[in-house]
């Protein structure tokens, strides 16, 4: 007998899949039962779990997660919690964030961009429509062609001088 699995289960076991965490954050029951499936299959993978309701009362942080998935989250709590949460795992040094939101929520593209992520998807469930943001420290902050000494004033003071 084969367990069903949702399109949702599907996209954030492919990005368990390519990341390969060797520290997974959950908080969700979509993103747990995804961790937990994970998890039976690679034992060596560290599980940390946030309560839904709370996240931010437990969030880890002596423990820097290679990914963190957040499902079923957002669109209970306020916003400034929601924020809150993401910045936090954004700024100690989440590797990787995967959030998947419905898009009846509060929660906008705008706001996400603002906190440094990208659209990825637009999943239908059972539920509904869900939208698949990503956060990837590696391809966060791009290469700027502009930020080198061939074009600033004075090319030749380029790293000598910090003000």
């Amino acid at each position: 007998m084969t367990i069903p699995v949702s399109q949702p289960e599907r996209v954030l076991a492919r990005i368990l899949d390519t990341s390969q965490p060797d520290t997974l954050l959950y908080c969700g029951d979509t993103a747990s039962r995804v961790s937990e499936v994970w998890h039976g299959q690679r034992e060596a993978v560290r599980l940390l779990a946030l309560d839904t309701a709370d996240p931010n009362a437990r969030l880890p942080l002596d423990s820097v997660p290679d990914l963190a998935i957040i499902t079923d989250t957002l669109e209970h709590l306020p916003y400034e919690e929601g924020a809150l949460l993401l910045g936090q795992l954004r700024n100690y040094g989440t590797h990787q964030i995967a959030v998947l939101v419905p898009q009846t929520t509060d929660w906008g593209f705008t706001d996400f961009i603002a906190l440094g992520f990208q659209r990825h998807a637009d999943i239908e469930s059972e539920n509904g429509a869900l939208t698949l943001y990503t956060y990837n420290l590696d391809t966060y902050n791009h290469k700027r062609a502009w930020n080198n000494p061939d074009n600033w004033a004075n090319p030749e003071m380029w790293g000598k001088a910090w003000w």
